[in-house]
């Protein structure tokens, strides 16, 4: 990975799995005016900027400057970011089946947006900026755990909800919701509301991001025919997947392999999507 971004991801303590899949760590000084991309995966996020926080594209293509402290809505669509200082920031990945359990009832309202955490629940962003405030080291402190304990344990997480994630996952986005539905023994309809209830998605959309990720993992680590990929993924061609990749991402599978294969030989080109498509799931530095 280029040296001028650093990311790292620790796995929660065991009582906190179910509802935390990792924290995160990246660091970086990014070029002047560089922008960077990130394209959805699924999960939502708490944010913390510890050093100065970035601007993000607005639906209007005019730039705002984040706040220090963040809930990350799901997202469907890539979103840009750019920064003239470096960047430091301290992040929360949930497990899908517990999106809900910072920002019930809001959740299904919070998709595409990454609000300032206050409008979330202003109280427990208050507590997080004491709880990383005696951050040393690269790892999050045993403080921020200690208040995902108390916060997150006490949602109850939807069993159907989580079996659905796992399926879906386990498939690589390749799933049919009936069968999923009939995995859980629920009816579709109930399994979808309570689905975007939980998750902030329905499962078709899910599964939409659940085969991006996997997608560009391919891209990303495979040499193969992008046709070949393509039907690997689940689409029906080349052209579906180059319709569905563009929609998500804006670029097509050829420009995403071209551009993530340039940036493994120190091009600055999609290194901060990069990071992120490469640590997901992962423990790794």
């Amino acid at each position: 990975m280029n040296n001028s971004i650093r990311y790292r991801e620790t796995a929660p303590p065991a009582a906190l799995r179910r509802h935390v899949q990792c924290a995160w760590r990246l660091q970086g000084l990014p070029e002047s005016g560089q922008i960077d991309t990130i394209y959805p995966d699924g999960r939502c996020e708490l944010i913390v900027h510890l050093g100065g926080a970035p601007y993000v594209r607005t639906a209007g293509q005019d730039w705002a400057q984040q706040s220090n402290r963040l809930f990350s809505g799901q997202l469907r669509h890539a979103i840009q970011l750019k920064s003239d200082r470096a960047i430091d920031c301290l992040g929360v990945r949930l497990q899908p089946a517990a999106s809900a359990a910072l920002a019930q009832p809001l959740l299904a309202g919070l998709r595409d947006r990454i609000v300032d955490l206050d409008v979330v629940d202003s109280d427990f962003a208050h507590a997080l900026r004491s709880a990383v405030g005696d951050i040393s080291g690269d790892g999050p402190p045993p403080s921020l755990w200690r208040l995902l304990e108390a916060r997150l344990l006490g949602y109850s997480i939807d069993a159907a909800v989580e079996r659905t994630v796992r399926g879906t996952e386990e498939q690589h986005g390749q799933c049919r919701v009936a069968q999923l539905a009939r995995d859980s023994r629920i009816s579709i309809r109930s399994l979808q509301t309570r689905f975007l209830d939980a998750v902030g998605l329905n499962p078709k959309e899910f599964a939409r991001i659940v085969r991006l990720q996997a997608t560009l993992k391919g891209l990303d680590e495979g040499t193969e025919p992008l046709s070949q990929l393509a039907v690997s993924a689940g689409f029906a061609d080349q052209a579906h997947a180059s319709r569905e990749l563009r929609r998500l991402t804006g670029l097509t599978p050829a420009r995403l392999r071209n551009a993530l294969h340039a940036q493994r030989d120190d091009d600055r080109t999609l290194q901060m999507a990069a990071a992120f498509i490469r640590g997901v799931g992962q423990a790794r530095d």
